[in-house]
């Protein structure tokens, strides 16, 4: 065993807490050791916390078109309960309406009719002009994916600001242009395509789409801004060399115990330091006098 101050050699045998060498106390010089790295280590890993929470505001909650953003993002997604159109059967002692928007697709599902669709298009009750119900639902489906995608790239934003943001936007222009051109061929489908004298199914052409493709124009044009006026973090003083500080002592090129204690201080940083030392010496020495 090694004195942990003055590397002088500790029989096993000595178990008095002082060394024999230079009289520290071992046990509380070790402790006190421990205790700096700790330290130091906190105040690189709190810098790199610091960074990721500057990221995930500058992404969500940073600017007014960040705000906008959010707001516009999740109603992307809400906009898709508006129908694209519409499928109504009748029978004798049968009605059912087969919508092609999210509450439509929700409600058939829970009611089983949506696993339904293949036998309907094989029975009688449908023709050629209500089959015309495939297509919004195949649009649907589409947009329904990429909503997925968006949402979940725009919650991963703040890993890549920038790059991130170029894939919502290229991805959302794409959606609308779907829905636009969806909404107008479901449009043309239903004026074009006859309707049966007794129909058993009436086939009623929607507006959803067009909704659905200004939201997500929207969506684009406000993520176009964002990277037009720039997404940049605001970051502590530092804290980008503290970061880089941390990947190398994590990576083994540095040891803490090279580093000073603060590693790095700023003007501002050493006067709340200084404060909140103050402050507890005064609220020790109350306590004594207590």
């Amino acid at each position: 065993m090694q004195c942990p101050k003055c590397g002088g050699d500790i029989p096993f045998y000595d178990i008095r807490p002082n060394c024999k060498h230079c009289g520290v106390n071992i046990w509380y010089f070790s402790q006190q050791t421990l205790l700096i790295r700790d330290a130091k280590r906190t105040e690189l890993e709190a810098a790199a916390a610091r960074m990721v929470i500057a990221r995930i505001k500058a992404a969500f909650i940073g600017s007014k078109a960040a705000i906008a953003r959010l707001v516009i993002t999740v109603f992307s997604i809400a906009v898709l309960m508006l129908p694209f159109g519409s499928v109504k059967l009748t029978a004798p002692f049968y009605e059912r309406t087969l919508s092609a928007g999210l509450i439509g697709v929700i409600k058939g599902a829970i009611d089983g009719s949506l696993m339904k669709i293949p036998e309907y298009l094989q029975s009688a009750m449908f023709s050629r002009y209500t089959k015309a119900f495939l297509l919004p639902e195949g649009v649907l489906a589409v947009l329904v994916v990429l909503a997925v995608v968006i949402f979940c790239v725009y919650l991963l934003s703040f890993l890549r600001l920038e790059k991130m943001t170029k894939v919502v936007r290229n991805a959302s222009l794409i959606g609308a242009i779907i829905a636009l051109l969806g909404q107008i061929a479901v449009l043309i489908m239903n004026f074009v395509t006859p309707q049966p004298e007794t129909p058993a199914a009436e086939f009623h052409a929607g507006y959803g789409g067009f909704a659905v493709a200004a939201v997500w124009f929207a969506l684009y044009f406000i993520n176009r801004l964002m990277l037009k006026n720039g997404i940049e973090p605001t970051y502590r003083e530092n804290d980008i060399k503290r970061r880089e500080l941390l990947h190398k002592f994590r990576a083994g090129e540095i040891d803490l115990d090279s580093l000073p204690l603060p590693v790095m201080e700023s003007e501002e940083e050493r006067e709340e330091r200084l404060k909140a030392l103050a402050e507890a010496l005064k609220a020790e020495e109350e306590g004594k006098e207590l």
